[in-house]
């Protein structure tokens, strides 16, 4: 599907500083200041339109989250639900997701979220999947000690393959659903394309995954 361009995207992510961090190297170190408090940090990686860490900030308000998404076009509508509600333990950053280590410093965050993640399943691509080693090398750099990835998605190629990449990484599998909707897991908040490809009768996939 191609993403519609929304050129008026960047001028209103730049309007509202409050909510949208620009220059996140600055606060590399120092992410307690910017949210005023020095509760955990959980982070999305490939926020979407934000339903998923508007809820999640909304339902925790100890934890402060962070919502990072790449295209412009696509978090100003996370803008929009984050300004509706207004929450304070939520911030958006517009950046690649690969670049992690220049805005957080070891120990500053203390979850992973990947939901729904672009699964690339041609084989030359495997090095764009979120899953990736080199990608948990950058996850584990920001983590604190034992820091967890959760990883959601419904495409069975990609779970499986993120299995196999969590297990060559080393990592200890904590909890794993086949079929997340008819399990007994409770708390799911669910993402727009969870909802969408639920509807289709599409099968979720989840787990949760920690650093040794």
């Amino acid at each position: 599907m191609r993403l519609r361009h929304k050129p008026w995207a960047k001028d209103k992510l730049e309007s509202h500083p409050e909510f949208v961090v620009h220059n996140p190297e600055d606060w590399k170190g120092k992410w307690d200041q910017a949210f005023k408090n020095n509760g955990p940090i959980h982070i999305e990686i490939g926020t979407g339109k934000g339903r998923f860490i508007t809820e999640m900030a909304k339902a925790n308000p100890m934890i402060n989250y962070i919502g990072v998404e790449l295209q412009e076009s696509v978090i100003v509508s996370a803008l929009d639900r984050l300004i509706e509600a207004d929450v304070p333990n939520l911030k958006l950053m517009n950046m690649n997701a690969e670049k992690l280590t220049d805005y957080f410093e070891k120990g500053e965050i203390n979850r992973v979220y990947l939901n729904f993640s672009d699964p690339w399943p041609k084989t030359r691509h495997e090095k764009r999947r979120l899953t990736y080693k080199t990608f948990l090398d950058s996850y584990q750099s920001v983590l604190e000690d034992k820091g967890e990835i959760h990883f959601k998605t419904d495409n069975q190629g990609l779970f499986e393959y993120s299995l196999q990449s969590f297990s060559a990484y080393g990592m200890l599998l904590k909890y794993v659903s086949l079929d997340l909707h008819n399990s007994n897991y409770e708390g799911n908040i669910m993402t727009e394309y969870e909802e969408k490809f639920s509807e289709r009768g599409n099968r979720i996939y989840r787990c949760e995954v920690q650093f040794k």
